[in-house]
């Protein structure tokens, strides 16, 4: 199967100043720019928490504005990435905030 076709699934923590800079808002906005589905919410240890699903290559860019970019404000000092395996489906329909 072809990277287009494969679809990839990745959970995510990111870790540095990512709360009270819209960080999860950036991170929506961001995954239906890309194309990507999943979800995302602040954890009470101070981190943004979630998970991205699409195609391979789609997600790769999402895991790589979730290490490099991430909102405006915020300064990532490093991104965790868990669970990284290819899926036949997809979870989710689209890629929401959650709380």
């Amino acid at each position: 199967m072809s990277a287009a076709r494969r679809l990839k699934s990745v959970d995510y923590e990111v870790f540095g100043r990512v709360q009270g800079v819209c960080f999860r808002m950036y991170t929506e906005d961001e995954a239906r720019k890309i194309g990507v589905v999943g979800w995302v919410k602040n954890t009470s240890k101070g981190t943004v928490t979630g998970q991205v699903q699409g195609p391979e290559e789609k997600v790769n860019s999402m895991m790589s504005w979730l290490s490099k970019v991430g909102s405006p404000s915020s300064r990532i000092d490093r991104t965790n990435f868990s669970n990284e395996k290819t899926i036949s489906q997809l979870d989710y329909s689209n890629f929401s905030i959650r709380y």
